[in-house]
């Protein structure tokens, strides 16, 4: 395996009466997407902008390609960052704007121009380079500042809430083509968001945060699968959670008691006592009318809301003991599903191994 491009060692940043980051490590591959995720003061930017020489860390070190970053000033680290307000300048044209960075650090005049248009080749803008900024789109004006830290050809390319001024159809867009660019530069990208659905879709990593330390790192299949917390099970997309009781063992399962569902055998690889959470993805439960076959985990309850969303409908339904447990139903036909209402019974029922059993 090669060397980081990024090691972050033992950084923990702190500012009067709060601790923003706390004793992170973690080594970021060459050509890697990689995010950092997690709810708003969770330290993310923080830490972001340490990598980048905007912060300077109360303890630890920051190794970019190997080189010791502790005393590197921003403008002479092998980074370039893609602010969240884009910071392009109005009153140049998008060639101007591109250029402006390698004019700064005395580029010898013949290169910029093929490297300006370069960089614009790869955001897809090279037949715009005579616009304003205000003659272009929201997307075209993250494209710009897209291109203007990839013409300095960093190793490392730092991505601050990059789309969050976007609205949501154009959001979607800019995240494939995030992913498409990372893809065909074959350099290091480090986004900053918050919002699960953007990091799931770019990002080859995701480490999740939450009050300045890193729960848990992992691809984004294994975090939405196995999440090794509470916290990320329930920051990581929809999940239902109940609060169990392990009462045993019974073979490679864990046995556990959960008011309002009985007795359960959850399938489980370690040992577990004590209070424990179980957890299950609404799309995991099946909805019907009828009671459901044996050996299935099963209750039943009344419809208390329903969500339309188009491709998914999202159902709540109240049980007797007062669960209220949520699914997601896919609307494959123009029917709606299985002709129930608000305020009609139903029977949910999902597979044991669907189950999680997370002790944190």
């Amino acid at each position: 395996m090669s060397d980081p491009i990024v090691s972050i060692k033992g950084i923990t940043k702190r500012f009067p009466g709060v601790i923003a980051v706390d004793d992170v490590n973690v080594d970021i591959k060459e050509n890697e997407f990689f995010a950092l995720l997690g709810p708003s003061g969770c330290g993310k930017t923080t830490l972001l902008r340490i990598i980048a020489g905007f912060e300077t860390p109360t303890e630890g070190a920051i190794l970019i390609d190997g080189e010791d970053m502790s005393v590197t000033p921003p403008n002479r680290r092998p980074v370039n960052m893609v602010f969240q307000s884009y910071a392009v300048f109005p009153h140049m044209t998008v060639s101007d704007n591109v250029a402006y960075g390698l004019k700064v650090v005395g580029t010898p005049a013949a290169e910029i121009g093929p490297r300006v248009k370069e960089a614009l080749e790869m955001v897809q803008l090279d037949h715009l380079g005579e616009r304003k900024p205000d003659q272009l789109s929201g997307g075209q004006r993250q494209r710009v500042a897209l291109a203007r830290a990839l013409v300095k050809q960093p190793k490392v390319l730092l991505l601050d809430e990059p789309l969050s001024a976007l609205d949501a159809k154009l959001r979607e867009s800019m995240q494939l083509e995030l992913a498409r660019l990372q893809q065909t530069i074959g350099i290091t990208f480090i986004i900053v968001t918050h919002d699960q659905d953007e990091a799931l879709s770019m990002a080859d990593r995701i480490a999740v945060m939450d009050k300045g330390a890193i729960t848990q790192i992992a691809t984004p299949e294994v975090l939405y699968e196995q999440p090794n917390s509470r916290f990320v099970a329930d920051f990581i997309g929809k999940v239902n959670l109940f609060d169990g009781t392990v009462t045993g063992a019974q073979g490679k399962a864990v046995k556990v008691d959960v008011a309002g569902l009985g007795s359960l055998a959850i399938p489980h690889d370690s040992e577990a006592s004590g209070k424990v959470s179980l957890a299950v993805r609404p799309e995991k439960i099946k909805l019907s009318k009828t009671k459901p076959k044996a050996g299935l985990i099963a209750t039943s309850g009344k419809i208390a809301d329903w969500a339309y969303y188009g491709n998914t409908s999202h159902m709540y339904i109240e049980t007797p003991d007062d669960l209220r447990i949520a699914v997601n139903i896919q609307n494959e036909s123009r029917d709606t599903v299985d002709h129930v209402d608000i305020g009609d019974t139903v029977w949910l029922s999902w597979r044991p191994e669907d189950t999680l059993l997370l002790a944190e």
